[in-house]
């Protein structure tokens, strides 16, 4: 008897388009996309719904819902403000518990959950209250562990994959998460939605464009670029995504569709369908170890100074009293032989950070002048949050970060006119750490930028 899986999904946790679509037009869309996505599951015949939530965080292992009939109301913490849910769900008890054996088999910290009154994840009742309602396909919940490398989440998923052929499920996949996960931290009106940042979108589509194209593999190993990029300290983010992509054979031929992608509360939702078909083009090559059985994390309790890193490229630990020059991919290279930073006897010593971004050397909020020297038009609030994105930026790959920000030397190339907006961005950013500053007026830097500055930090 062999099972598979008939279709993949991926969709976002809040509860707007269950509890207030009418609100925002771009929360409607969203909804909209969960109604086409549900009858495309419906047109498939499964006969199991597999989710795995990034609103279920798990520390030692991994959690399976296993209650066949788990009854509750959900108010969402974040935003009770626009309702509950009830919510009275079928879970298909059986593979729960052969899922939770089939993770023992391979090596997996997992155990069932069967209690009444546990509470379901509000990314959970979401994908099943628009997914599957009237339960019409038994379904099975699964955490996402927060301390997890992708070796261990890919094992979880051939596990998955297991317990499918062994008990012959027409299976549907849905990981349960946001794109970009930062959401504004004041309430804000319904049509004052938007993406939190402009970063935060240039990625988000990136990933789309991948996702459409039916580049699910390609998309778990870009997360290794886009979680230094979008500031974000969690691969939490990523997991779904390797799971989901473990789930299908780690290909990248797979038939893609977004249905939607709208911004709810700042943070990018996207309702994404994926079918096992071919679309018809080549498979990319897949990079990653391909792990069969989980041995546990490598070198996590070594005492050597060596920088620890796990699987997927990830920081595990970082000792305090290293030293020596810092340098990262993540910051725009130095036009000079310099390294970025510098450590000793405990401190971090930062050469002059500019605005310009890692990879294309392009200034935000644009240059000062172009290459025939002619002044322009420029963004000094722009090119200031690039110079602290930066810092923050050589900080963490220093093992430290903004907080530990003790004192700043900033050069400014005009500072009648810039010396406002600058000191506005410093408020709002390194203005809050506390730090002692020194702002002095030049009359050029090294590139066409308005503003440098030079860091000292703690570890």
């Amino acid at each position: 008897m062999t099972g598979e899986i008939v279709k993949s999904l991926i969709v976002p946790a809040h509860p707007h388009p269950v509890l207030c679509p009418e609100k925002n037009q771009g929360w409607q869309k969203v909804r909209d996309a969960f109604d086409n996505a549900r009858k495309e599951i419906e047109e498939t015949n499964a006969d199991l719904l597999i989710i795995y939530s990034t609103l279920w965080p798990s520390v030692i292992g991994h959690q399976i819902q296993a209650d066949p009939n788990p009854k509750w109301v959900m108010v969402d913490a974040d935003f009770h403000d626009i309702g509950s849910i009830h919510y009275d769900l079928q879970i298909d008890s059986e593979f729960a518990h052969a899922w939770n054996e089939a993770n023992a088999e391979r090596g997996l910290e997992s155990r069932t959950v069967a209690y009444h009154g546990f509470p379901i994840d509000v990314g959970s009742v979401v994908a099943l209250e628009l997914l599957n309602p009237g339960n019409r396909i038994p379904a099975v919940i699964c955490s996402t562990n927060v301390y997890s490398n992708r070796a261990e989440t890919t094992v979880l998923a051939k596990a998955c994959l297991d317990t499918i052929n062994k008990l012959g499920k027409k299976a549907v996949a849905v990981s349960v998460m946001s794109l970009s996960n930062r959401m504004f931290t004041e309430p804000i009106k319904p049509h004052e939605d938007r993406i939190h940042s402009l970063k935060d979108d240039e990625w988000n589509r990136k990933i789309l464009e991948f996702l459409e194209e039916g580049r699910l593999e390609d998309v778990g190993q870009l997360s290794r670029t886009i979680h230094d990029q979008i500031r974000v300290k969690k691969v939490v983010a990523f997991k779904p995504m390797w799971w989901l992509s473990a789930m299908n054979g780690n290909r990248n031929d797979l038939t893609g569709s977004v249905l939607a992608y709208e911004p709810i509360h700042g943070a990018g939702a996207a309702v994404v369908v994926l079918d096992p078909e071919s679309n018809g083009t080549g498979d990319k090559e897949y990079d990653e170890e391909d792990v069969e059985f989980y041995g546990g994390d490598r070198n996590v309790l070594d005492s050597s100074m060596e920088k620890k890193i796990d699987d997927h490229g990830v920081q595990l630990h970082e000792p305090t009293n290293k030293v020596g020059s810092v340098n990262t991919n993540n910051a725009p290279k130095p036009v000079g032989a310099y390294p970025h930073a510098r450590i000793e006897d405990g401190m971090i010593y930062l050469s002059g950070v500019g605005p310009r971004q890692p990879g294309d050397n392009s200034i935000p909020g644009g240059p000062i002048k172009d290459s025939n020297g002619k002044s322009l038009e420029y963004d000094i609030k722009a090119q200031t949050r690039a110079v602290v994105n930066n810092i923050a930026r050589i900080l963490e790959e220093a093992g430290s970060s903004l907080d530990k920000v003790i004192d700043v030397t900033s050069f400014l190339v005009d500072m009648d006119r810039d010396f406002p907006g600058y000191n506005e961005v410093w408020a709002e950013t390194l203005g809050k750490v506390g730090p002692t500053r020194t702002t002095l007026a030049i009359s050029a830097l090294p590139t066409p930028i308005a503003v440098e500055m030079k860091v000292i930090a703690k570890i």
